[in-house]
């Protein structure tokens, strides 16, 4: 799979996707596919870019039509038009603008159920995230030597009650009781290949839940597992593998 064929199955596929991803999910998929269009016509900006399209519908459940397709081969190395697709993501972002302001004008019943479910499991997921270990923003700026900039990589996530919270697995040492270091460097370069800083609920999900391919959850293998290992695991994830 190419990035125009990635762009041309969201097409094809679009009133499932929309379906299938709650109104967040789908803002996460638009604002990539805004990077997409913006990206300099190289290729490395390109394949980066259309990754993080492909990691914002990984969200899918797994027997959707378009999640199997993902599932595939990786992103496939040109030959393929790479100035073209920029073009393509903004005429796919343009179509997407007409057709949701279209369905959303003529919603039936059905659409409007499924977002009430899809949001359920959304805040049970999220419920889970805010359950483990973490600290607020003046622990975390303790631990940064930095102070604010040292929180550069870092996954926040919101709890409505608590406010901003950092998981602490992201810390050398320490589970949120006062001890520990700072942020540990691999935790930041997968932070980075996971775009936490525009997902991160997606990012903390990948880090706390199992991994078929590393065998547990990759926060508790910190420490366990050489970093190489969990930054491949990412990049496998991110291209298919």
């Amino acid at each position: 799979m190419n990035p125009e064929d990635l762009l041309a199955l969201i097409r094809t596929h679009w009133p499932d996707i929309r379906r299938a991803l709650d109104a967040e999910r789908r803002d996460v998929l638009r604002t990539r596919l805004g990077a997409l269009a913006a990206a300099p016509a190289e290729e490395w900006a390109v394949r980066r870019a259309a990754q993080g399209v492909k990691l914002a519908l990984l969200d899918l459940p797994p027997g959707h039509p378009v999640r199997a397709a993902l599932d595939g081969p990786r992103l496939a190395e040109p030959p393929w038009d790479v100035p073209a697709v920029a073009e393509r993501a903004r005429e796919l972002q343009a179509w997407l603008t007409d057709t949701d302001t279209d369905t959303d004008a003529d919603a039936d019943t059905t659409d409007t159920e499924q977002p009430a479910h899809t949001e359920g499991i959304l805040a049970d997921a999220r419920r889970r995230l805010l359950a483990e270990p973490s600290l607020s923003p003046e622990e975390v700026r303790v631990r940064c030597a930095g102070g604010a900039e040292g929180t550069t990589g870092l996954i926040h996530l919101d709890d409505p009650v608590r406010g901003p919270r950092y998981p602490a697995f992201q810390f050398a040492g320490g589970d949120g009781d006062g001890g520990g270091g700072g942020p540990l460097t691999v935790v930041c370069s997968v932070n980075r290949l996971l775009l936490a800083q525009e997902d991160p609920w997606g990012a903390a999900d990948w880090w706390l839940s199992g991994n078929i391919w590393l065998g547990g959850a990759p926060a508790e293998l910190l420490g366990h597992l050489p970093d190489d290992l969990l930054v491949g695991a990412a990049s496998a994830m991110l291209e298919g593998d």
